[in-house]
């Protein structure tokens, strides 16, 4: 097998252009492979085989840095640097990463699990490279959706600005800009690229300037940019950026992508590469469903029902509840399957609005829909919820719009790592003037503060973890619950447990499993993070000498902080706080790193032992 002989840049440098063709193919077999038994994002990386290997045989990696955008694209690149048997290992704990990571390889050239980060990466990584006398090329390889976002545009204004040999490659996989291809248009592309012209060119600059001046070149450049690249509309925004552009080009065709790749390595100044791939390229379901196989988890029998998840919980009940109100309206960011709104948007396509990889956009146009009477629900993961912090304060709390946003993947997520925990968003969020933040206990409360929510006239943040709720059962009809109250779900001397979220029926049932150890705890249910219930708070707090928190949120500026900040004017007992550490925390399953944290049944248990100093034997 090729692969099995690749085990560097070097040696794929040193491949015929068949055997880069045979290396494709065994390199789509060993991503589903890998990615069948660990789960990962399989679509996006299948689709840009052809693209890296390219890539590898013209340029030199790290010499030459590549950033990937979005990173989950980047399984190929990983195999064919130094990872090909650590691939294995992908987003287990201990394992590879599933994005880029400067930690993990000298090759990743800058970490990318939110997307629309690479153009002003690369421009920050190319100026540096200039200013310390480095050499070296700098590539962007921007695709998936990722040019849909602000921030990505902010990069190319700049880059046109500074006009630093940067090459920007877009990797249309129809999730961005479309064109069609063809054999003329990847001749005319090799055509433009290829060096005696671009000599010529560059002649013919230089002479016309000296004899007729700057004016009249101006004016002949313009009329070959109206013949030439207005042929392809897609490359004029680009040039008006300060972007030479280059393509459309077939981006499955490897001896193509060569030679145009190796021709832009020659050009000087910015230079956007428009290359045209398909989304699961090589896998058959993939290419038919890229949606449904852009994160894939690992194949399991389940022998038995499972409960549904917190997501699917969420999808329906807001289906319900638009069945009955039609001034209710749903908001996603280029995620309509990931946060359950693909059955919204299939039920009420004229009140559903996918915003593209926005997330700012789509907070502040929410509270647009608000302002003119309008209920919008505005559905987003935690993670990338912060990308729109601001656009949350000025836009909807400053106004005390009501809006209501449905924070999905809050916690521990699991294999996707530190770039997609949902980690912070009760600590930035929980500052904010105006807005309630709630979390429920199980599928069901969620139900009831989604309905709450939405019907509370006020900006209102409800968030949910990612994985499959607690099996209990969803209750009919839907009910408002009082803003800022909390529940006593058990009654014990010792102590008392104040949880919030998940961790709910994990310090219930540690609460119960002390009981046989003698250890009598009160266990509530703190739904709402702000406002706290005071009222009942003081009352219990009177009672206890002990207050644990537990929340699956740092504890740094979380509920815990919210609790003691209450408590520390007037309260002489002791608190203490359990939730995620002031650390990044690495990739792995959520049991696994919610035990290593200590947020589970187990080790709220053990944290109440040596508390209480009881520590068993």
């Amino acid at each position: 097998m090729i692969l099995d002989k690749v085990n560097s840049p070097d040696d794929l440098k040193k491949l015929t252009t068949q055997e880069l063709k045979q290396l494709a193919s065994e390199l789509r077999d060993y991503i589903i492979s890998v990615v069948e038994k660990t789960g990962g994002h399989l679509a996006s990386s299948l689709g840009v085989v052809e693209l890296t290997i390219a890539l590898l045989k013209v340029f030199s990696p790290p010499k030459d840095e590549i950033v990937w955008d979005v990173g989950h694209q980047s399984y190929p690149y990983k195999i064919l640097t130094d990872r090909k048997e650590k691939f294995k290992t992908l987003r287990q704990f201990g394992g590879i990463s599933g994005f880029p990571s400067i930690k993990e390889s000298p090759y990743d050239a800058f970490g990318t699990g939110h997307s629309s980060t690479s153009i002003s990466a690369a421009l920050g990584i190319k100026v540096g490279k200039r200013l310390k006398g480095e050499e070296g090329h700098v590539i962007a390889v921007i695709g998936d959706g990722a040019l849909t976002a602000g921030e990505a545009y902010e990069g190319l204004n700049n880059a046109g600005q500074l006009k630093e040999d940067l090459i920007v490659i877009l990797n249309d996989n129809e999730m961005s800009i479309s064109k069609n291809i063809g054999a003329i248009s990847n001749y005319l592309t090799k055509l433009t690229t290829g060096e005696s012209l671009r000599r010529a060119k560059e002649r013919l600059e230089e002479v016309t300037k000296k004899i007729f001046g700057d004016t009249f070149y101006k004016g002949l450049k313009r009329v070959e940019d109206l013949i030439v690249k207005g042929l392809f509309p897609p490359g004029m925004l680009f040039e008006e950026l300060g972007f030479r552009y280059v393509g459309p080009i077939d981006g499955h065709d490897i001896e193509t992508l060569v030679t145009t790749l190796r021709n832009v390595s020659k050009m000087r100044g910015p230079t956007l590469v428009h290359v045209l791939t398909k989304k699961g390229k090589g896998h058959k379901p993939a290419e038919e469903r890229p949606d449904k196989f852009h994160g894939v988890s690992p194949k399991k029998l389940l022998s038995e029902p499972q409960p549904p998840t917190y997501t699917e919980v969420f999808s329906k009940t807001l289906v319900e509840m638009a069945e009955k109100d039609s001034s209710i309206v749903a908001i996603t960011a280029a995620m309509p399957s990931g946060t359950g709104l693909d059955r919204f948007a299939a039920r009420f396509p004229e009140r559903y609005f996918d915003v593209g990889i926005a997330e700012q956009h789509a907070v502040t146009f929410a509270a647009g829909l608000a302002k003119k009477g309008l209920r919008p629900v505005v559905a987003i993961y935690s993670t990338f919820l912060q990308r729109a912090y601001d656009q949350i304060i000025h836009d909807v709390a400053l106004q005390e719009l009501p809006v209501t946003f449905a924070i999905d993947r809050a916690g521990l997520v699991g294999e996707d790592g530190a770039t997609h925990h949902g980690a912070f968003d009760l600590s930035y969020l929980r500052v904010v003037p105006n807005l309630v933040v709630a979390a429920p206990k199980d599928e069901e409360e969620l139900r009831h503060l989604l309905y709450t929510a939405v019907y509370s006239g006020r900006p209102f943040a409800v968030r949910y973890p990612r994985g499959r709720g607690y099996g209990v059962t969803l209750r009919e009809p839907l009910k408002k619950i009082p803003i800022g109250s909390w529940e006593v779900l058990r009654e014990g001397g010792d102590l008392l447990i104040l949880a919030t979220g998940w961790t709910v029926y994990q310090a219930l049932e540690a609460a119960r499993e002390l009981s046989a150890e003698g250890i009598e705890a009160t266990v509530v249910n703190a739904r709402f993070i702000k406002p706290l219930d005071e009222k009942l708070l003081k009352e219990l707090a009177l009672k206890h000498s002990t207050v644990i928190t537990v929340e699956e949120n740092a504890v740094k500026g979380g509920f815990g902080s919210a609790v003691n900040e209450f408590l520390a004017p007037w309260y002489n007992g002791r608190v203490f706080n359990l939730g995620l550490p002031d650390k990044f925390i690495e990739h792995g399953s959520q049991a696994l790193l919610r035990k290593l944290v200590k947020i589970d049944k187990d080790g709220i248990k053990e944290s109440v032992r040596e508390i209480l100093g009881i520590i068993k034997k």
